[in-house]
């Protein structure tokens, strides 16, 4: 190549270089060119583009010639623009939205947060409902569809088109003073569209802090469900849990918080499914709640699901009024406490509730119906300690004269001591175990019991939860971020009740000191409880005191020593029938005395 070639194609280059430069399209020109080529593949497949600049194109959709064929299954469900629409009564405020046709956030009204802002259920993208439809070949699942409303009153529609005639829609029925939400899945004209013998309905949900003390929700919150010929159950309470529910068909299942639930009913009841719970890390985050239900589907023309919502409270009333057992969520306690609550404790409540009373003086005439009725109990566990510590000079005299280091035989002398003088060493104790369920029974009503939450008295502004008498801002071990003065209060009377406890029954050594360390655990465990908890158990303490007390000045010890050394002065009857425990204790002892030697 000469020097004129090479010079020639250098300069052609040069050419082409700088045309490409000066003359390329600019960023506006390229922009509307793309913008230009989505609106012809939009106008192919029956959509219309309504306005077009640099800047914006708003689309508009409208039904397809054959949108089935075009774009698949709901084809003109799969875009949209999300929009919501509200339902509303006096007791609740729903907001749904179209994309999903769902439920996406509930205010249960009248009622607030600890921090005084409406209390909502759940809110946002976090909340997912919808069928999974094998339909087509694939997995459709309709939170993803955007579905058409229609709302007439507080009747709302939602259907999401397949094709012709055939569609998914969904009808929210919220009556007048109602907490329950009608809510009818109808399948129409979808019967050789959907495979399979099964429609899967997937919920989830997270749900928010209501209460001051977090700690106290994830204590008694949890799923719960109901088997439709079987009892009310429910997931872990403390950890992150799935249950397979495969056992029966299902009735209702519940994402229960600690005073207010969201509960799904099916009329057609749920083949099978399963249940999740999860314990977030977010701050505000209470529980992660998940179902994955089975519902049977049986190729109708118009396969129709007749269900129902219930938000609201975890008032056992208000739940028994909805019927299907909801509420057996309400905990009260194990057997045989729960059935001491809901048949003894909760009625005489709901009797004393009715005078309209605040609810510090229905706690105060409740406690003091119970010690009532448990005195002749308390009064013999009194009488049995004080015989035991008339008998104690004597006991240290047979202790003293066997010696300490044969036990065996100083429990035979104290046997035969106690069979003299017609003492039971199980006395005192006895009567205390049979009032142990009563007493534990409280335990689980007051922090369950609904009418206390937000209802304050004297310094405590809500019996509900704990009152904060000091609050550290941090962490203390064993103590939490707070102490409650209610907690201290009742701490405090317990250990002065220990004591004179061991004055009347003359506990000595370790079971002398056992006595004063369980009130401290307890101080530890009870401090974020609910104050009105805390509150009966300083009243019960109280009023044991006065009933130890009244019972002193009716027990004479110098007229019990008198009545034990007459019956230590009787002849013992050796035919006299022994009781299972004694000669139990009997043949114990023996064989004991026989492994010595």
């Amino acid at each position: 190549m000469d020097r004129n070639t090479f010079t020639g194609l250098f300069l052609i280059m040069i050419i082409l270089a700088g045309s490409f430069y000066f003359f390329k399209p600019s960023e506006a020109e390229i922009k509307k060119a793309k913008e230009i080529e989505k609106v012809d593949s939009l106008k192919k497949a029956g959509v219309v583009a309504t306005k077009l600049d640099t800047t914006k194109t708003a689309v508009v959709t409208q039904p397809a010639v054959d949108s089935l064929a075009l774009k698949g299954p709901f084809g003109t469900a799969l875009t949209g623009t999300e929009q919501n629409v509200t339902l509303e009564n006096e007791n609740l405020l729903i907001t749904l939205s179209n994309k999903g046709g769902k439920i996406t956030s509930v205010e249960i009204k009248g009622q607030k947060t600890f921090n005084g802002k409406p209390l909502i259920l759940f809110d946002g993208n976090q909340n997912k409902f919808g069928l999974n439809l094998n339909a087509a070949g694939k997995v459709i699942n309709t939170n993803d569809l955007f579905f058409k409303p229609t709302k007439a009153g507080n009747t709302l529609t939602m259907r999401a088109d397949y094709g012709a005639n055939a569609y998914v829609e969904y009808v929210y029925d919220l009556k007048a003073l109602s907490n329950k939400v009608g809510f009818n899945i109808n399948l129409v004209g979808l019967q050789q569209v959907i495979s399979g013998n099964s429609v899967g309905l997937n919920w989830e949900t997270v749900l928010l802090q209501q209460e001051k003390s977090i700690e106290s929700e994830h204590r008694y919150s949890a799923p719960y469900y109901k088997y439709l010929d079987g009892d009310v159950n429910h997931l872990s309470v403390s950890k992150d849990e799935k249950e397979d529910l495969a056992k029966g068909k299902i009735q209702w299942f519940s994402f229960k918080q600690h005073f207010f639930s969201a509960s799904l009913i099916s009329k057609q009841a749920f083949e099978k499914g399963n249940l999740e719970v999860k314990i977030p890390t977010t701050p505000g985050q209470v529980k992660f709640y998940g179902a994955n239900m089975q519902l049977p589907y049986t190729h109708l023309a118009n396969q129709a699901y007749e269900m129902e919502f219930y938000f609201g409270t975890n008032k056992f009333s208000a739940l028994k009024a909805q019927g299907y057992d909801l509420e057996q969520q309400v905990d009260m306690g194990y057997w045989p406490l729960k059935y001491i609550n809901r048949f003894i404790v909760l009625p005489v409540f709901n009797f004393l509730n009715s005078f309209g009373w605040n609810y510090g003086l229905i706690i105060l005439v409740l406690t003091i119906l119970l010690k009532v009725a448990l005195s002749p109990l308390t009064y013999k566990s009194y009488l049995s300690m004080a015989k035991m510590r008339v008998l104690k000079p004597e006991m240290d005299e047979i202790k003293a004269k066997v010696g300490e280091d044969n036990p065996t035989l100083v429990q035979q002398e104290y046997l035969k001591l106690y069979k003299k003088a017609g003492v039971n060493p199980l006395g005192g104790c006895l009567p205390m175990v049979l009032q142990l369920p009563l007493v534990m029974a409280f335990f689980f009503f007051f922090p369950n019991l609904f009418e206390l939450r937000g209802e304050s008295f004297l310094w405590m502004k809500d019996l509900s939860t704990y009152d904060e008498f000091i609050r550290f801002g941090v962490k203390v071990p064993f103590i939490g971020d707070h102490l409650s003065l209610m907690c201290v209060l009742m701490t405090i009377s317990t250990l002065i009740m220990t004591y004179f406890n061991n004055q009347v029954s003359g506990a000595t050594g370790q079971m002398k000191y056992i006595g004063y360390v369980m009130p401290v655990i307890f101080l530890g465990v009870l401090n974020s409880y609910p104050a009105g908890l805390n509150y009966y158990y300083f009243l019960a303490n109280l009023m044991t005191f006065g009933q130890q007390f009244l019972i002193r000045k009716m027990v004479d010890d110098d007229k019990i020593h008198a009545l034990i050394q007459q019956n230590k002065a009787r002849p013992v009857d050796e035919k006299k029938k022994k009781s299972k425990f004694q000669t139990r204790l009997d043949d114990y002892m023996r064989q004991q005395q026989k492994d010595k030697k």
